[in-house]
């Protein structure tokens, strides 16, 4: 049965982003720590407001992940939900937008909570996969190639965890029909342990893949390139730092037609870091390239360890670690500022922000 207002915690889903995050992270939370939640105002800083198909998705997709759970009111243009979780159980799943809706953000939501599932028929994990249909490369979302050369080597490297990724095909607004696999999600027996990431360390080498599919012209994914490449040697990482693929997709591994280039820094202490800009109608394909070089720039230019996307997506991962995590960042994103509020309101975790120093955060 859902969830008793009583005794489920309130979330205001207008509150800061306000939009789909404040869901994700809130179901996520609920399914991992059993605790009942009620959801309203849902996405009220968008317009239009309420459900859209792929948050909906992504809320079946936990609820399906925790057995026995009952999630309420989802149906489009809904703005009040409500989820009742049951136990988290590992498996093969798999979950479809039926739209160019953002793979990376299914992944986003489902990840947390495959990390500590357990066995439906035991006590023991025996690990888990994801089959995700949907967007791969879309604008207001990070594109699929972010989670394989940014995010995955993160939580590797930091939390001791590398799921694999298998891109089988990309999608493209507005077909959507992209799909991505995610195997060998480990079901963890013990805490994720805390992190320390405060030295960023030097600039090594600056990779790159500029890409073009369906009809746009093959020409222009080296304007992209090109135009990233001299806007990164005006910043001064000069030709033998900047090392960016061009390539045309087949296509057999792309639906529909796109275009975009992602960028990635990395460091003499392990540290990566991105930006990114997808090709628009009407936008110039140097005007894209330079669009990326100049993200990437300026997450360079604050300092941080880690970009403004990893900034954010961490957060969870953060407040479920056991002791005290320190990272160092540049000005919090208002998504950043979002995750932190619900990871307080969701778990015992705390976060420290100083300005000018780390952020830190002591989990449960």
């Amino acid at each position: 049965m859902a969830p008793s207002v009583a005794t489920a915690t309130q979330i205001d889903g207008s509150y800061l982003e306000g939009g789909g995050q404040v869901l994700r992270n809130a179901i996520a939370y609920s399914a991992l720590l059993k605790k009942p939640v009620v959801i309203d105002k849902i996405r009220g800083n968008r317009d239009p407001p309420g459900l859209r198909p792929q948050h909906a998705t992504g809320l079946e997709l936990v609820s399906r992940l925790s057995r026995d759970s009952v999630l309420t009111s989802v149906q489009r243009d809904s703005s009040e939900i409500a989820f009742q979780p049951g136990t988290l159980v590992t498996g093969s799943f798999s979950a479809d937008t039926k739209t160019a809706g953002s793979t990376t953000l299914l992944l986003q939501v489902s990840l947390p909570c495959l990390l500590f599932a357990t066995h439906p028929d035991s006590n023991s994990g025996s690990g888990s996969d994801l089959q995700l249909r949907g967007g791969t490369n879309a604008t207001k979302a990070p594109p699929i190639d972010f989670v394989n050369f940014v995010l995955f080597p993160f939580l590797d490297r930091h939390f001791g965890f590398g799921p694999k990724l298998v891109i089988r095909k990309r999608g493209y607004y507005p077909k959507g029909q992209g799909e991505i696999r995610v195997e060998n999600i480990p079901a963890l027996t013990k805490p994720l342990p805390s992190i320390t990431v405060t030295d960023r360390g030097n600039v090594t080498l600056i990779r790159g893949r500029a890409y073009v599919a369906g009809t746009i012209p093959s020409h222009l994914v080296r304007v992209m390139a090109d135009a990233a490449r001299k806007k990164l040697r005006e910043a001064g990482y000069g030709q033998r730092m900047v090392d960016i693929d061009e390539e045309m997709e087949p296509p057999h591994a792309a639906a529909g037609s796109g275009s975009g280039i992602i960028l990635w820094a990395e460091t003499d202490r392990g540290c990566i870091l991105s930006g990114s800009a997808i090709g628009e109608r009407g936008v110039k394909a140097d005007e894209t390239g330079r669009a990326a070089a100049n993200e990437l720039i300026e997450n360079l230019a604050h300092g941080g360890c880690v970009d403004e996307y990893l900034q954010d997506q961490i957060i969870i991962f953060m407040a479920l670690a056991e002791g005290e995590s320190q990272v160092v960042c540049g000005p919090l994103s208002l998504h950043t500022r979002t995750a932190i509020w619900l990871a307080e309101l969701m778990t015992d975790a705390k976060f420290t922000v100083t300005e000018g120093g780390v952020d830190s955060a002591e989990g449960d």
